[in-house]
């Protein structure tokens, strides 16, 4: 290898195996492509699925003998790319952007002064917006609140859909589909979406356990993520938790860097990032804009936008849009601002940040009438001047394909390979496989659990009282008709409790969600991978609290039987809290306000114990809320709670004189009972005595109008509708977290 083709020390992580310095895993591609057949001009060039497949063997091989990675710290100013310069660089056009939304109707009343009505129209978000960003740069968006750049952005990121948006987006001339520009870019929102318990280096190694691929071996993925520490100078506080309200962690800054870690594990081709210095000092986003133009100068294109920059962060900049009111007003370079303002007839003082001079000339002529159509034309008429020939002549030479490919070859973007050589399938969606990603989120939700044990003991706590009060009110009920009705009384309330404590559902995945909208947009792993996972690691939660319950109460309480009867209790508690928080979880992900889930929830369990049939059975019901019955969650756990304490139907709960018990007839003496006995005796041609049984355990779970399903039938409709829930749930999340604009 040449001197000229070796990345400079600078520029690599070392690692130190038994005293050599070697590069770190990205240097071993540039080492294998010394093995790879270099193409003749009349050859064909090979597939990008060929190109993966080849890269991925060079893994497997890398991975049969990784060994343990001693880090080695950088220095925050120096460039941590581990790529020399690209000969295939990447130019991603956009020409005649237009994208418009409906505005509705406003109405307004009289009593307000005005009576007239607007009707619907249309609002201009992006009009006719042309440009281009290439390779190694930075191209930054600005202007005031709404003109437009986060608009632009989503244009350019694919986050707005095919049918809304006019104009082409291309990279290197070709247009990309959605598939796979969701595989080479990365998107960073301007809220941190963190999880506020895992440390810097946690959260980064996550990222890089979800983007990078299997064949990758553990201690490279630990070399990659502390390379990445380093190039986003946050060594200090790797070992620091990302930190919320109720914890202190990270700086602001930080946390910003942090945020555009996670995104950029896998060395996306394009980065989009949206406001990622608002809320920092001029420090912090000076440091986040620099670590911006080393990943730009690693072979990226970074596109951004920037709400006001300083003199400094102007000096990291390579390209600027200025707009207003969807309508480009200046692009170009930073150091042309000067000449074009000054031909514009208002020439930019000396001394002055000249990004903040822009900025208040063109608020000042938005206040006036034309307001800066008169820079919109000099512009155009400007940048014909400056820039005659055609903006399609400036696309890159290089295919698309042939970009990805050296780009791959290179150690960048590996996501895996697949045998179709079509270039928008040759890039796997997925970095990895289903159970990988299963793994992975299991893993750090039982990491994100165990860092709050509060949330847990509060659940526990809840359900231990709850046992414990209903163990001491219902404490060693008999079998006279009183305590028939007792019992029944305490299953109602113990079932519907259940449903109650899984309320803890609705803030656990609205806290995750918009983290979660995040890393799915990007195909960070599967929605379905998320569903599958959580409902598995939920299980081990949910067997303690009904094993508590149940203890707590069953023998307290004196129910029916013994150990299989216990038993039973206890897989029937275990269902319902199953069903209750799959109802629970459904919910949290339609609701997205935490107050609002809790208002919904609370109203439907409300309903389901209603139509339970405890406070009326099922053939006194009106035919039009019988469906409602048979959807109610709190249905199934009270029947097959009552079958299986009602399970010997020879059993006798009413005797002889007992079945004036609960009437007004209870307080006469007994010697009156017995003479009103005989009297029925003689009337109804039976002998009826204090012995005679009166009604039996069939004959109450005919009464409660429970007779159309068994216990385990019930059992068995409850524990499907857990499974149900947890599928309308992946519905929801598939159906309500595109986060595209349409």
């Amino acid at each position: 290898m040449s001197h000229e083709g070796r990345p400079k020390i600078s520029q690599v992580k070392a690692a130190t195996v038994a005293g050599d310095r070697l590069p770190l895993f990205k240097a071993n591609h540039q080492m294998e492509l010394q093995r790879y057949p270099r193409r003749s001009r009349t050859s064909s060039s090979p597939t990008l699925a060929q190109l993966l497949m080849h890269v991925e063997e060079t893994q497997s091989d890398i991975s049969n003998y990784c060994t343990p990675v001693h880090h080695q710290a950088l220095e925050l100013g120096n460039a941590c790319s581990s790529m020399p310069p690209s000969n295939n660089p990447f130019v991603l056009s956009f020409n005649n952007l237009t994208y418009s939304v409906k505005i509705g109707k406003k109405f307004s009343f009289p009593f307000c002064g005005k009576s007239s009505a607007t009707e619907m129209g249309t609002k201009l978000l992006l009009n006719d917006i042309s440009g281009e960003a290439r390779e190694g740069e930075i191209m930054a968006v600005l202007g005031a609140s709404g003109a437009g750049k986060s608009t632009l952005i989503d244009a350019l990121a694919y986050r707005i859909s095919k049918e809304s948006l006019k104009g082409s987006v291309t990279l290197n001339g070709e247009v990309l589909d959605s598939r796979l520009s969701k595989v080479i870019s990365a998107y960073v929102m301007q809220d941190d979406l963190l999880f506020p318990m895992l440390t810097v280096e946690e959260t980064l190694m996550f990222a890089a356990e979800f983007r990078l691929p299997r064949s990758l071996c553990k201690s490279k993925k630990k070399a990659r993520v502390q390379a990445l520490i380093d190039q986003l100078g946050l060594r200090s506080a790797a070992n620091t938790v990302i930190g919320d309200e109720g914890h202190r962690g990270v700086s602001g800054g930080e946390r910003r860097r942090v945020s555009i870690g996670t995104d950029i594990v896998h060395d996306p081709i394009l980065l989009f990032l949206d406001e990622p210095t608002s809320g920092l000092d001029s420090t912090s986003a000076f440091m986040v804009v620099k670590v911006l133009q080393r990943i730009a100068q690693s072979g990226s294109i970074v596109i951004m936008t920037v709400h006001q920059p300083s003199y400094r962060i102007l000096s990291l900049l390579d390209r600027m849009i200025f707009l207003s009111h969807g309508q480009t007003v200046y692009s170009g370079s930073p150091t042309n601002l000067p000449a074009f303002f000054a031909e514009f007839g208002h020439p930019i003082p000396e001394n002055e940040n000249r990004s903040e001079f822009a900025l208040d000339l063109i608020r000042e002529l938005e206040e006036v009438p034309g307001g800066t159509k008169t820079l919109v034309e000099f512009n155009k008429s400007w940048q014909a001047v400056k820039n005659p020939t055609n903006n399609l002549l400036n696309t890159s030479k290089i295919s698309l394909n042939d970009a990805i490919s050296a780009s791959i070859s290179r150690g960048k973007l590996v996501s895996g390979s697949t045998n179709d050589s079509a270039l928008s399938s040759s890039v796997q969606k997925f970095a990895n496989p289903f159970w990988i990603e299963m793994i992975v989120i299991a893993k750090r939700s039982m990491l994100n659990s165990r860092r709050t044990p509060e949330l847990f003991g509060i659940r526990l706590g809840a359900v231990l009282v709850t046992g414990l009060i209903l163990a001491t009110m219902f404490w060693k009920l008999d079998n006279s008709p009183r305590g028939v009705q007792e019992r029944i009384g305490f299953f109602a309330f113990a079932m519907s409790t259940t449903y109650y404590t899984c309320a803890e559902s609705i803030p656990a995945f609205l806290q995750e969600r918009y983290i979660f909208m995040r890393e799915t947009a990007y195909n960070a792993y599967r929605r379905s991978s998320y569903v599958l996972a959580h409902s598995i690691i939920s299980i081990p939660a949910l067997i303690f609290l009904s094993i508590a319950f149940a203890v707590t109460t069953f023998w307290a309480v004196g129910l029916a039987g013994g150990l299989s009867g216990f038993l039973f209790f206890f897989i029937t508690i275990l269902a319902a809290f199953w069903a209750g928080s799959s109802f629970v979880t459904f919910l949290s992900g339609v609701v997205s306000h935490v107050m609002l889930g809790f208002t919904v929830v609370v109203a439907i369990l409300a309903y389901f114990l209603l139509f339970s049939g405890f406070f009326i059975t099922r053939d006194r019901i009106p035919p039009y809320w019988l469906w409602f019955h048979y959807i109610s969650l709190v249905k199934y756990p009270y029947e097959a709670a009552l079958q299986n304490e009602f399970h010997d139907p020879t059993k006798c709960f009413v005797q002889g004189v007992q079945m004036f018990d609960n009437t007004p007839l209870g307080g006469v003496p007994l010697s009156v009972k017995l003479k009103l006995l005989q009297s029925m005796s003689n009337t109804l041609g039976a002998n009826i005595t204090s012995n005679t049984c009166i009604v039996t355990a069939s004959d109450i779970l005919r009464q409660q109008g429970i007779t159309d399903l068994s216990k385990w039938n019930c059992l068995w409709i409850l524990i499907a509708m857990g499974f149900f829930f947890r599928a309308l749930f992946y519905v929801t999340l598939l159906l309500g977290s595109k986060n595209k604009r349409r």
